[in-house]
Formats: C-alpha cells, structure tokens, sequence
C-alpha cells in the first residue's frame, strides 16, 4: 500500500469511528458494521430485479416498507441498500422527510432526491451525469424522444421539447439550463420557444404553464425513463423516517399518504414505471396513527364529506397510502447474542487501527429487546475513550434514556406551506 492509499485508508477509518460514534448511518460506517437483515435484502433484491421488467412493460414496481423500533438500525439498513442499488446499475436517492422534504409536497420530494441521487461509479450532480451519458445519435435517445411526445405518457410539452433541444442546440450554456429544468429548476417558457423557433420548429412543441406541483410528478416519471436511456437499470428512491407524517395537520397527513400511496405503486391513477422505493418507519406508527388516533377511518371519511372533487379524490388516494402502512411492513429482526459478538469484534479492530490503541474486551451485556445496537456502540466506543485518555479509570456505567417518538401534531411543520400544488412552472 502506497503512502496516498494509507493515508485514505486511515481518513475513512477515522470518519467510519466517529459515525459509529454520534450514531449515523455513513458508508463507512455501515461498511464496518455491514447488516444482517437477509430477509429485506432479499426482499429488496426481488423489488430491483422486478423493476427492470416493469419498466419495459411501462408498469412501477410495488414499494418496499420497512419498519423498526426507534433506534433499530432502519437507517443503517437503507444506506446499505443504497450500495446494493448501485452495485445493480440503479441510479440512487436516499431522502430523509422532514420540515424542508415534507412526504406531501412533491416539488420539494423531487429537489432532494435529485440532491441526493448518485450515480452509478460517477461523484458528479446526477442530472449531468445521465446527460453526458446520452449519445445524441443513440437509439436509446430517439427513443426517450419518442416515448416523452406520446399522449399516454402523459407529460407536458416541456420534455419532449427540452429532449429535442438538448439533441439539436450544443451551445453548453443552453444544455445546462436544460439539465437544471430536468433537475427542477424553473424554465421559462419564453426562453423555450425562443430556443425553438431559432430552430424552426416554434409550432411544433406547444409548451404551456404547468402548475409546479404536477411538474414536479412529471420529473419523477421522466428521471427513471433518462436514467434507461443512460444506459442504467432505472431509479431507486429510498425514503427515511416516514413516521414523521405523524406530525402533519390533517390536511398534510392525507395528502403525505397520499403521495405515499403514489411512490410505492399503490395508486389507482398510475404510476412511475422504472422507480422502486423502499421506505423507512417506526413500527408503532400504524398503532399510534392510523388506528389510536384513527386516521384510518376519519381522514377518508372528513374528505369524502367535503363538496370539492378533489377532497373526494384525496381520499381515495390516502386510503391507498395508510393500507400500505397498516398490511405491508417488513420488519427488521433483533440481533442475537452471536450478532453482537461479531459487531463488537468488529468495532475493536476498527478502533485499534484509528488510535494505534489495543482496547479491552468489554462485557457486551445482556441482549435486551429495548436496547439498541447503536446503544451498545457507543457505550463499547465511550468506555473505551475513557480508558484510553485516562489510565485511572475503572469501569463505569453508562446511562441511557430512551426517546420515545413523537407523532403529535406539529402545525410548524408546514403550516406556510399549505398548498404548494397552486404554484405554477413560469
């Protein structure tokens, strides 16, 4: 090993240590620590290998959802996942909700999935990437062109007349105002005719103002279908901490879960084909929500009360959503003792190879079902800082809290933010 490669080995090292320290999921981390969940692997290996047939019959593969306790491991687990996205060719992103990524807004879903893509073997925005990957005399271009000017498709003029341009205009300032509409930014329409009728074709393409909510739905459609022509196998969404629907008003629950309902293939008004989506929850979300709070029965049953069409609609939709959370979790398993061993071990070495220190065995304690795996983490990493920075000292006890979660209503969620499908593409 050469000075370059030890010196990268001791950063990642180092940075995988101090994830497993604060308790985040990084790659580093989660390539120390690995996971033993062979049933959602498999599981999800079943969902990428179905996506790949479903995007050619133009149909979205069924969503994955996965459930755990707090502190479980569900987002060590999506980020391991997330390796096994790419190592399959899938464009990947993994968003985490929260106020700035509500679940109900899909301008603001599609920004962050967009930010947080990665391509396959390229370090680059996502967006470009697949762009440079587009050969403008491939057939696999042609067809995208094809496919994003037929009617069924369902997308506006805008995709098939930005693809057509991208083909046709090399002047590098247009093409990446080009990929920054694929990516959501704003195009305004004037300066699209304008670029098309320098071309001559100002009356072919009728582009007219979307409303910026249902852009944002056409971009999800159109990102997996660029990604194929790229030569990739399609586009994972990994979606964490999904509990936090809990916390909406009324209003956002029922359209969160009816943008659940969308994502994981579940709504009756069509899908995204060439998109698998796996998500994140607490397992006693449907308990908590659905069922104490009775969401199940009064978000459909308030909406359907309601004189506007699109309430009516809402419901149907949130229903879709809320039965997917009650029927269709995935569970992850607790880790046994044997597991712990095997993860302690693990973490020692890793440790030893930061500080050059040999750290003690220490007990591993009893496997508990409300003790968490990062819990014992920590503990092993803090009893061991100890030891190392002061030689008096002798063992001691950690005391841990537990943080229950939270799915009281938190109108500061989003309560601005109301109705973002009234916004409009200009």
């Amino acid at each position: 090993m050469n000075a370059v490669d030890s010196v990268a080995t001791a950063v990642s090292a180092r940075r995988a240590l101090e994830a497993l320290r604060a308790g985040v999921p990084s790659r580093e981390a989660v390539r120390v620590l690995g996971t033993e969940q062979p049933h959602v692997e498999q599981k999800f290996r079943q969902q990428l290998e179905s996506a790949r047939a479903d995007a050619a019959a133009g149909r979205q593969t069924p969503g994955l959802l996965i459930g755990g306790d707090f502190g479980t491991g569900k987002s060590h687990l999506l980020a391991h996942l997330q390796q096994v996205a790419l190592d399959e060719g899938f464009v990947c992103s993994r968003v985490v909700i929260s106020k700035e990524t509500p679940l109900y807004d899909p301008a603001k879903l599609y920004r962050s999935a967009i930010h947080t893509a990665s391509v396959p073997g390229r370090t680059g925005s996502a967006v470009k990437e697949l762009a440079t990957h587009l050969d403008t005399d491939s057939a696999g271009l042609a067809s995208l062109s094809h496919w994003a000017s037929r009617p069924d498709v369902g997308l506006s003029a805008h995709f098939a007349a930005t693809l057509f341009l991208y083909q046709k205009m090399h002047d590098p300032e247009v093409r990446d105002r080009i990929t920054a509409f694929w990516s959501g930014d704003p195009l305004g329409i004037g300066q699209l005719r304008k670029w098309l009728r320098e071309l001559g074709v100002g009356a072919t393409y009728h582009v007219e103002s979307v409303p910026a909510a249902e852009l944002a739905v056409q971009r999800f459609v159109f990102l997996p279908r660029l990604a194929i022509a790229a030569g990739y196998a399609g586009w994972v969404l990994l979606v964490d901490e999904l509990e936090l629907i809990g916390r909406y008003s009324f209003k956002q629950r029922a359209r969160s879960y009816g943008e659940l309902a969308r994502w994981a293939g579940k709504s009756k008004a069509g899908g995204v084909p060439g998109l698998a989506a796996a998500f994140a929850i607490t397992t006693d979300f449907a308990a908590a929500v659905l069922h104490e709070r009775n969401d199940l029965e009064a978000i459909p049953s308030k909406l359907r009360a309601s004189e506007r069409d699109a309430d009516r609609l809402l419901a149907a939709r949130a229903e879709q959503g809320m039965r997917f959370i009650a029927r269709e979790v995935v569970r992850l398993k607790a880790p046994d003792r044997a597991r712990l061993e095997r993860i302690h071990q693990d973490v020692r070495v890793l440790y030893r190879q930061v500080y050059g220190w040999d750290p003690p065995e220490v007990e591993v304690g009893e496997r508990l079902a409300t003790t968490r795996i990062r819990q014992y983490v920590r503990r092993w990493i803090n009893e061991w800082d100890l030891r190392r920075l002061y030689s008096d000292y002798g063992a001691g006890d950690t005391v841990i809290d537990f943080l229950a979660p939270d799915y009281s209503e938190h109108p500061a969620l989003g309560a601005a933010d109301e109705s973002p499908e009234s916004g409009a593409d200009i």
